[in-house]
């Protein structure tokens, strides 16, 4: 069944607002026709690592928390606290992040909720019996939720390809247990003759699964649970990863997991295609983007808004010398990522379509 995505480009008129530009769009894809009286309603969102600058600006939050407080709903911030170290790893230090990157009361008119509580351990288990996940480990916060509203910055990403609703909602929106199972498929393995026993990774792993033998690092597979954080941090390329399997299997569950977070539930999803960076924003850094910016997307059907999404970057020219097969964007950037799997695992569990109709509004 053909879905609706609404679109809406970045180029303003009359001096207009992009603001104004994305509330309009909101409305006119059918926002307004969901009941948000007295609910309570997540929003869903990256509050962006420390030393990121492409993640989305809470300006664009803070219009979505006006527009749903209009309709009578009771709108908060959240997100779930991440497997790998860093500054997001508990909700003290992910409660910091968010204050230092504008997601604050002031800023937003609404209160940051960290979804999976103060360890990653506060989570709901919700049965979807799928193909990869039986039972989904998503943050207490969304599970609680009466609404599910995803604020999605579209972007590349090092193991899943693409990044956009159902990563943001999957992975996202899953405690840390939760992403330990997205993961658990790709078990990294280290490149003796790189590897420079600079102890980066070791440093890193959260779960101690890798120590020096014979002068190299080495990983315990016992241990591991496939976070991929220490390929992200080895400057050698010396640690390596079985590609073609993580990356489809992880995209597999993401979409189950994200068919687990708006189950039973109104849901309606945004993407953003700005500042489409090649990393995630988990990346601790950003580099210029690969194409310019496109515009904002609409839908409450993730899959479709994704696929629309991806189709519009694709046929955008890659700026800034990126590699490029003139195809496929994101394969160029990351090859052994095999990002559309999760869109078609995502339609044929009933999570939406592939086949769209692109409304622009003007």
């Amino acid at each position: 069944m053909e879905a609706k995505v609404f679109f809406t480009s970045m180029r303003i008129r009359n001096r207009e607002s992009l603001l104004d530009r994305l509330e309009n769009l909101v409305k006119t894809a059918g926002l307004e026709q969901i009941d948000f009286q007295n609910k309570f309603v997540a929003i869903k969102v990256h509050f962006g690592e420390p030393g990121n600058l492409a993640y989305l600006r809470p300006n664009y939050a803070r219009r979505m928390v006006s527009v749903i407080k209009s309709l009578g709903g009771n709108p908060f911030l959240s997100d779930c606290n991440t497997l790998y170290v860093g500054r997001r790893k508990n909700a003290l230090e992910h409660l910091s992040v968010a204050m230092e990157n504008g997601y604050n009361y002031f800023q937003t008119d609404c209160h940051v909720i960290i979804g999976d509580g103060l360890r990653g351990t506060d989570e709901a288990l919700i049965d979807i019996n799928g193909e990869f996940v039986k039972q989904a480990k998503v943050g207490r916060a969304f599970a609680d939720s009466d609404i599910i509203i995803s604020m999605n910055h579209v972007k590349g990403h090092g193991l899943a390809g693409f990044g956009g609703a159902l990563k943001n909602l999957g992975m996202g929106c899953a405690s840390r247990a939760g992403k330990h199972e997205m993961h658990s498929s790709g078990k990294p393995f280290i490149n003796s003759q790189k590897c420079r026993s600079c102890l980066s990774c070791l440093k890193n792993c959260a779960v101690k699964a890798i120590s020096l033998r014979d002068g190299k690092a080495w990983i315990d597979h016992n241990l591991c649970v496939g976070c991929g954080r220490c390929i992200g941090v080895c400057n050698f390329d010396a640690v390596q990863v079985d590609w073609n399997e993580s990356s489809v299997k992880m995209n597999q569950k993401i979409a189950e997991y994200a068919l687990a977070v708006v189950k039973g539930k109104p849901h309606f999803h945004i993407n953003f295609v700005i500042d489409v960076s090649p990393d995630c924003d988990c990346v601790a850094s950003n580099n210029v983007p690969i194409v310019n910016n496109i515009g904002f997307l609409a839908s409450f059907d993730p899959v479709a808004l994704d696929q629309a999404a991806s189709d519009l970057i694709n046929q955008a020219p890659m700026i800034n010398d990126y590699p490029s097969n003139h195809q496929d964007h994101f394969q160029s950037l990351n090859p052994y990522t095999s990002w559309a799997a999760g869109l078609s695992h995502g339609e044929k569990i009933g999570l939406g379509s592939r086949t769209y109709q692109l409304i622009e509004v003007k």
